[in-house]
């Protein structure tokens, strides 16, 4: 009997640790749950949304260094990514590539242009219609910036209420956790509901 009882403490604790690392090591190298605090990617993303995100599509972290294995693809413009706070790297953040690597980025006016093209941005909100001066400070307008190798220049889809970088310069390539993918639950904590018209959209 005690036997028996052994066995299956035994058998029990052993499947709550494979559960632990099968759960740590998909929330390292595969997905991992986030949750939107900020309106800084309205209307693209609301504060309350929660998202997965792929961990594994801008190659895997090779532990205890910066190098990555099996890279599927790299990071590009239009993809919204997770990432190391560049001035707190215990915090993580949410933007949009708009300049990758070797591009050139500048604001004129609020219009983005990349290589001296303006860009379309059917996702970009802006809320305030006046237009600060240059010199004054980057929101509307900055640059040109030629963006350094294994950088990227990020953006809040909501232009006038991001804090991006616009202020605090690059995204570096091994400070990016993932690709956001899908939204998988979204809670309205002002009207206490539940949006369910946003569960199981991709993030794009």
């Amino acid at each position: 009997m005690k036997k028996n009882r052994k066995k299956l403490i035994w058998e029990y604790t052993e499947a709550i640790i494979t559960a632990l690392v099968l759960a740590l090591l998909i929330r390292a190298y595969i997905i991992q749950a986030f949750k939107i605090p900020s309106g800084s990617m309205i209307p693209t993303l609301l504060i309350g949304d929660h998202i997965l995100v792929n961990k594994f599509l801008y190659g895997t972290r090779i532990p205890f260094s910066d190098g990555r294995i099996l890279i599927l693809k790299k990071p590009e413009r239009g993809d919204i990514i997770v990432f190391k706070y560049p001035e707190d790297p215990k915090r993580d953040f949410i933007k949009r590539i708009v300049a990758a690597e070797g591009d050139v980025v500048e604001s004129k006016n609020k219009t983005i242009y990349v290589n001296g093209k303006p860009t379309s941005e059917p996702y970009a909100q802006h809320t305030d219609n006046s237009i600060r001066p240059v010199g004054i400070e980057p929101r509307d307008n900055f640059g040109p910036y030629i963006v350094p190798k294994n950088k990227y220049f990020v953006m809040g889809d909501n232009r006038d209420q991001s804090y991006d970088s616009r202020y605090w310069g690059y995204v570096d390539m091994k400070d990016i956790k993932g690709k956001a993918l899908i939204l998988y639950w979204s809670w309205d904590s002002k009207d206490h509901w539940v949006r369910f018209n946003r569960i199981g959209r991709l993030v794009n």
